[in-house]
């Protein structure tokens, strides 16, 4: 496993979110990668570890969820920061989300001022 190259990793099975999220963080002047799947993410990780991870939680196959509960249970993904993006806005999956390692919850439409203000508190350049 390599040391975090700083950028974001964008997880989410709509190619319009990935677009919107893309655009928005490079004009942030973030650098990103995108990936289309839970499974997808989870091989990007481990090649190139992410500085932050924004993580929409409805996918097919492998959940967002599930995704989030296998980075926590690894001592070298745990430290990664993680921003829930999603449809979902009840108040007890934010508290789920919380309680499993995730560091904020952000539901769609999102509110970008908000998720880029988060993102420039939680997001650490690499080293």
């Amino acid at each position: 496993m390599q040391n975090s190259s700083g950028y974001i990793l964008v997880v989410d099975d709509s190619q319009t979110n990935n677009v919107l999220l893309e655009a928005v963080l490079s004009e942030g002047g973030y650098a990103t990668q995108i990936a289309m799947s839970a499974s997808e993410a989870w091989a990007m990780i481990y090649k190139d570890r992410p500085a932050l991870i924004l993580l929409d939680l409805l996918m097919p196959k492998i959940s967002g969820f599930q995704l989030l509960e296998r980075m926590k249970a690894k001592e070298a993904y745990a430290g990664i920061p993680v921003i829930i993006v999603s449809a979902l806005s009840d108040p007890e999956t934010a508290r789920v989300l919380k309680d499993m390692g995730a560091d904020d919850f952000y539901s769609k439409p999102l509110d970008i001022p908000g998720l880029l203000n988060r993102i420039s508190q939680l997001y650490k350049a690499p080293v």
